[in-house]
């Protein structure tokens, strides 16, 4: 199967659950329909897909988890909500569509923004917990498992991870790139969640050690490139495939890669970092080969 069949399948895998989860909102529903409407705005579902793509990758079945790596989508999209607030980045489309507190109001963005972030967690520990209680689940050690993902996530979500980032990149503005500072709000803003992603396959596949640094190392190399690719887009990508405005880096002072090194040295620290990815899976099976080609992907990416 060739990525993009591959990308395609796992990404209706998640989509379906995320229906299925979301199909009877409860009152008041306007706080439903802002959760959906940036839920289902289009989102390529890297995150969730990387999670199944690492548990594959463990020896698992991918169908086994879908909660869990659905949850990371809730997580990123909230994530996407906040950033593009008035008193964050103030941006106007995402995705191609007018940005959630531009049709709901900034109060009700803020809301659906936190009621994903705490529906994440409630989706891990409820579908976790009903499998143990109807003894389907297929994870092993599942009551530990569920309890280390949750701790996972939290980790590279909160203050540790990705909104220490998104702290720093407000600090950081309209100030002269630096190389620690520029890493730190990489490593924490965008690269946190991705490499908690793959982390939480193989922490349900019950991997050992070894394997979890292995996956890990993959995860954060990714997750920097990741970041790389964005701060390149934001310059020569076009706004029709990126959904939002281009541009809005520079008018904003951020602190980016082509900013501190350049474009070119940006697009070799990119190729860089995913050789490193695929390297670091190299004592992997051939089941790790979506997580190869997924990193080699991101490189090509175009949004």
């Amino acid at each position: 199967m060739g990525i993009k069949s591959y990308l395609k399948e796992k990404r209706t895998l998640v989509d379906s659950f995320l229906k299925s989860y979301f199909n009877a909102p409860a009152a008041p529903s306007i706080l439903y329909e802002a959760m959906n409407y940036s839920l289902f705005a289009g989102g390529k579902r890297i995150r969730p897909i990387l999670a199944l793509a690492s548990y594959e990758t463990c020896g698992g079945n991918p169908e086994d988890i879908i909660p869990h790596a659905s949850a990371l989508e809730l997580i990123h999209t909230y994530s996407l909500i906040h950033d593009d607030l008035p008193a964050m980045d103030n941006d106007d489309m995402r995705r191609g569509k007018p940005t959630n507190h531009r049709v709901f109001g900034e109060a009700m963005a803020i809301l659906a923004g936190d009621a994903l972030l705490t529906e994440a967690f409630f989706m891990i520990a409820d579908c976790g917990l009903r499998n143990v209680e109807l003894k389907k689940s297929k994870i092993r050690n599942p009551n530990s498992a569920i309890l280390r993902v949750i701790r996972e996530i939290a980790m590279a979500a909160g203050a540790h991870g990705m909104v220490g980032g998104q702290v720093q990149d407000l600090l950081s503005e309209d100030s002269e790139p630096d190389r620690a500072s520029l890493s730190f709000i990489h490593k924490h803003k965008t690269a946190a969640l991705i490499t908690a992603s793959v982390r939480i396959g193989a922490i349900l596949a019950d991997s050992n050690k070894t394997t979890l640094r292995a996956i890990t190392r993959y995860g954060e190399n990714v997750g920097l490139a990741f970041q790389v690719i964005d701060d390149i887009l934001d310059i020569e990508g076009n706004t029709a495939e990126i959904g939002k405005t281009t541009g809005s880096d520079e008018r904003k002072k951020k602190m980016t890669y082509p900013g501190l090194y350049g474009l070119e040295m940006s697009r070799k620290k990119a190729d860089e970092l995913v050789s490193e990815a695929i390297y670091a899976l190299k004592d992997f099976s051939e089941r790790a080969e979506p997580l190869r080609e997924i990193a080699k992907y991101l490189l090509r990416r175009r949004s």
